[in-house]
């Protein structure tokens, strides 16, 4: 049994135009013809038609597949097994492209407004975007995540780096007052303290004596944030959280 050149075209999903380009480069010609003169494709011509369509998915010219498919020693297993191999590392290609699009996407739903290079410089290792489906499962919606967004939205590469040198004095300066066995509800921890929470006013958004509170308790709540202060010195983060509840209850006495 035999098909017809229409007959092909539909079952490969490719125009009639291309399979006569094929036969006419000697990449695919028709095993049979009928009486009238006209093409009939047999069974391993449509095996040799998807040798074809696999290499050309692959981004191999027509030259190379016909160099390839008439090589005397390999068999179709042999094809087979070869763009296996080769879709593999496509498909691996491909997903690490995907990321890196998602990742842009992401990006730009924070709207971060930098450029990859001023990306590294600002945030090193730390990918803000990889964080975002959970800042916005938890604050989502919120005035302070709306308010947020906003602010970020318009800064600088100037602004990050500012920032980042703000955000360093501070925890430094906890740091400090640690170490130097300072009582958490003392004047030195509260003035830092509330450094702290102007920071977040000052950048991000309006972060209320509650809000700071909160913040507080999700430094020794959650490990990563506990690591990241305890990383600076043993303790720091439940240091943190007694200033920062010092603090707002000296202010809401005031």
């Amino acid at each position: 049994m035999s098909l017809s050149v229409g007959q092909v075209s539909r079952l490969a999903g490719v125009t009639v135009r291309t399979l006569h380009h094929y036969d006419e480069v000697g990449l695919l010609c028709p095993g049979e013809r009928s009486a009238a003169g006209y093409r009939r494709y047999t069974e391993a011509d449509l095996i040799r038609l998807q040798q074809v369509l696999l290499y050309r998915e692959l981004g191999f010219a027509l030259e190379e597949i016909a160099v390839i498919l008439d090589e005397p020693r390999a068999d179709e297993l042999t094809h087979l097994r070869r763009q296996h191999e080769l879709l593999v590392r496509k498909s691996e290609r491909l997903s690490e492209v995907i990321a890196a699009v998602e990742r842009a996407m992401q990006a730009r739903t924070m709207s971060v407004a930098l450029t990859p290079a001023e990306r590294l410089e600002v945030f090193g290792g730390f990918r803000p975007e990889d964080h975002e489906a959970e800042v916005e499962r938890r604050w989502g919606g919120g005035e302070q995540y709306e308010q947020s967004r906003r602010r970020v939205a318009t800064y600088t590469k100037a602004d990050w780096l500012r920032i980042k040198a703000e955000a360093a004095g501070v925890l430094g300066d906890l740091v400090a007052v640690f170490e130097a066995g300072l009582p958490p509800d003392g004047e030195a921890a509260m003035e830092v303290a509330e450094r702290h929470r102007a920071h977040i006013s000052r950048w991000f958004y309006t972060c209320t004596y509650e809000i700071h509170r909160g913040l507080g308790e999700l430094y020794v709540m959650d490990p990563r944030f506990t690591a990241h202060f305890d990383g600076q010195v043993p303790g720091l983060a439940a240091y943190v959280r007694l200033a920062i509840t010092a603090n707002a209850r000296r202010r809401a006495a005031c």
